[in-house]
């Protein structure tokens, strides 16, 4: 029991110090499972597990530890209520003004949010019959996900509540044959013109810095993200996005995050919604 819990303890210690991720007292099954996943994505024949994180110390297999181990559970359009904000209150604005609006996505993952996003633009354009002129940036830690984002095909079953009713999926979507999925299921890929709206890109939250300009941003979306993270790490990354977000900028944050040392320096007009009003320095 001792040895496995020093092998646990000792995979916490090596994710956190290549990603600032934090795992719980609770995780003890999840490390288990996905260390064997780890010794088939590494093809690992040197010896034992301790010998593979040695190796991993020692910098070899960093990229398959990261992409093992990041969790990336997501869907489309999840906690829409942020989506119908950026479409009925944020993008007017700038459709309104001709000004071209740029965003953040923080945790991409599998591509759903950031996509989510450019769909929601899509959707405002039409309805206010004015063209809104947008750029996303969406980051993450696993290069996995990044590629499966960047080719955007997906899983897709007909009886799927996924999509709000105000989103058609097949206005943004191809229809891919695949003779070897379930009757109820499709594949679908995402067309271009939301590809082209998307720039995707490898980054660490917990990187001391972000390659970006200051206030480069209009939106921020970091949502389902910092529960990975220690409290204090938390506001680490909070404070280095909010040097990246205008002010007036939104920052979108998840059900069960909260923006700890900013809030006094945001206006909070929605369910974790809020509105950068000053600088922090």
């Amino acid at each position: 029991m001792s040895s496995t819990l020093n092998l646990h303890n000792r995979v916490k210690k090596i994710l956190y110090s290549l990603t600032g991720i934090t795992l719980a007292e609770n995780k003890d099954i999840m490390i288990a499972n996905r260390l064997h996943k780890l010794k088939r994505n590494t093809k690992f024949t040197g010896g034992d597990i301790e010998e593979l994180l040695d190796s991993i110390e020692n910098g070899d297999y960093i990229t398959e530890f990261i992409n093992t181990f990041t969790t990336n559970k997501t869907h489309f359009f999840r906690e829409c209520f942020h989506f119908e904000d950026l479409r009925d209150r944020v993008l007017p604005i700038f459709a309104n003004s001709a000004k071209p609006i740029k965003m953040y996505c923080s945790a991409s993952s599998t591509g759903e949010e950031p996509y989510s996003m450019a769909m929601t633009v899509m959707e405002a354009k039409e309805s206010l019959k004015k063209n809104i002129s947008a750029t996303i940036v969406a980051t993450d830690i696993d290069t996995n996900v990044l590629q499966y984002a960047a080719n955007g095909v997906y899983r897709y079953s007909k009886s799927s509540k996924e999509f709000p009713n105000w989103i058609q999926p097949s206005k943004y979507f191809k229809r891919r044959v695949e003779k070897n999925l379930a009757s109820e299921e499709i594949l679908i890929k995402v067309k271009d013109e939301l590809k082209r709206m998307i720039t995707f890109k490898v980054m660490n939250l917990n990187d001391p810095s972000y390659p970006f300009q200051k206030e480069e941003f209009d939106v921020i979306f970091c949502r389902n993200v910092l529960i990975y993270f220690s409290v204090e790490d938390q506001n680490k990354i909070l404070k280095k996005l909010f040097s990246h977000l205008k002010i007036g900028g939104t920052l979108y944050l998840g059900h069960s995050e909260n923006p700890h040392e900013l809030i006094n320096y945001v206006q909070r007009i929605g369910q974790n919604i809020f509105i950068k009003t000053k600088d922090l320095f």
